[in-house]
């Protein structure tokens, strides 16, 4: 299976990537993650997308698009994969479509924005290991301090509250015209993401059993 996750930042795609990849055997190819790793390597291309994800902006699609290209190529994918966080935009898409990418399935993930920037504003990190945490729903047991390797927790600069704004804007005016692209194509599932984690799995399986 081909797929694309859709949905708003904090919607939870990240979460129910691995739920999907775990029981579908597929590979979840997170466009965040190979540009978090960029970042970390300190490269050229690593400095320019922070720059651009600290100001709650995009990575530019030739960029984007290049890698993903290459992720796609590799025998990794070659029995389905998991697009979460591309495309991002009518022009991603309609690029995905000219590389002759095959898609099955677009799910999207539906969340308020009010119920975004309270999971994202709260979401914590450890430094050392990248255990997740939430100060409302998922507390560590010492305040601030992770329950797995004792590292000191901290916030992304991504997940502050006027950047979260920000990246919710611009989500809505550059992603969300995606869903009515894809619909068109009958290729669009609709799925509440705003309950508890494994409620949301049994909607998305649910969804995806039908494809």
């Amino acid at each position: 299976m081909n797929l694309i996750l859709m949905g708003a930042p904090g919607a939870g795609k990240g979460t129910q990537s691995e739920k999907i990849s775990a029981k579908w055997g597929i590979p979840a190819v997170s466009t965040g993650q190979i540009l978090r790793a960029a970042i970390k390597s300190g490269t050229e291309l690593g400095e320019q997308a922070k720059a651009l994800i600290d100001a709650g902006q995009f990575v530019p699609d030739e960029v984007v698009i290049a890698i993903i290209k290459e992720t796609l190529s590799s025998k990794a994918c070659e029995k389905g994969f998991i697009l979460d966080g591309f495309p991002r935009s009518i022009s991603q898409a309609i690029a995905l479509e000219e590389m002759g990418v095959h898609i099955d399935c677009v799910l999207s993930l539906e969340v308020a924005d009010e119920v975004i920037i309270e999971r994202m504003t709260g979401r914590r990190l450890c430094s050392k290991c990248g255990a997740s945490y939430h100060i409302e729903h998922m507390k560590p047991r010492t305040e601030n301090i992770c329950d797995k390797c004792g590292a000191p927790l901290y916030i992304r600069s991504d997940d502050a509250p006027e950047t979260v704004k920000s990246r919710l804007e611009v989500f809505h005016e550059q992603t969300e015209p995606l869903k009515s692209f894809y619909e068109e194509r009958g290729l669009l599932k609709c799925v509440s993401s705003e309950a508890s984690v494994e409620e949301t799995t049994a909607l998305v399986f649910k969804a995806l059993s039908e494809v």
